[in-house]
């Protein structure tokens, strides 16, 4: 989660290019950087990084997301899932 908060941010590496792409709504439900979940039907894409990550970063919540720098993330986001059944 810490990768993809990076990615967001813009505090990743700029050569590397991700499919990540914004919930073009502007009402949605929880924070504002939700991601689209697409399908797809080949296992090679279903089973990537991008794709595996888009239902665990949407369902964080918008206190989690809102971290100012990467440190703070880190630290709300631990205090986040310990508390999720």
């Amino acid at each position: 989660m810490i990768e993809v908060y990076k990615i967001l941010t813009e505090n990743y590496c700029k050569s590397v290019n991700l499919e990540l792409e914004l919930h073009k709504k502007s009402v949605t439900k929880g924070h504002n950087l939700k991601l689209v979940n697409s399908r797809h039907h080949y296992d090679l894409r279903k089973y990537s990084f991008t794709v595996r990550v888009i239902n665990i970063w949407n369902s964080l919540s918008d206190s989690v997301i809102s971290a100012n720098n990467v440190y703070a993330f880190k630290n709300r986001l631990d205090k986040f899932w310990p508390t999720r059944s």
